[in-house]
């Protein structure tokens, strides 16, 4: 399953939540990966099945816009700058725990 696809549960909890709320603590989530650019991606995809391009792949969805200016949001930075600045490339353990964990998605 791609970072892409709607995750959404009818009927729990989450549909609960205050909009107010679960944006205060979505913002609070991505100024934390902007600050922990220590956190690769494909780190995240191994251990959370998600990562910074799916959130922003999330926004561009959900806001109809471009998934480029979606991640940029994300990122703090367009996602070419960032790259340049924090990628590294993937280790073949990194890219193994990264598809046992996109296994594991819904």
């Amino acid at each position: 399953m791609s970072c892409s696809e709607d995750q959404n549960v009818p009927n729990d909890a989450l549909d609960t939540l205050d909009d107010a709320v679960a944006a205060a603590a979505f913002r609070r989530l991505v100024r934390l990966l902007q600050h922990r650019s220590d956190a690769a991606n494909i780190d995240l995809m191994g251990l959370a099945g998600f990562c910074r391009n799916c959130l922003g792949d999330w926004i561009a969805e959900a806001g109809g816009i471009d998934k480029q200016d979606g991640r940029a949001i994300v990122h703090g930075m367009p996602t070419a700058e960032w790259k340049a600045l924090h990628h590294t490339a993937a280790t073949p353990e990194q890219l193994r725990r990264m598809e046992e964990s996109m296994a594991k998605n819904p």
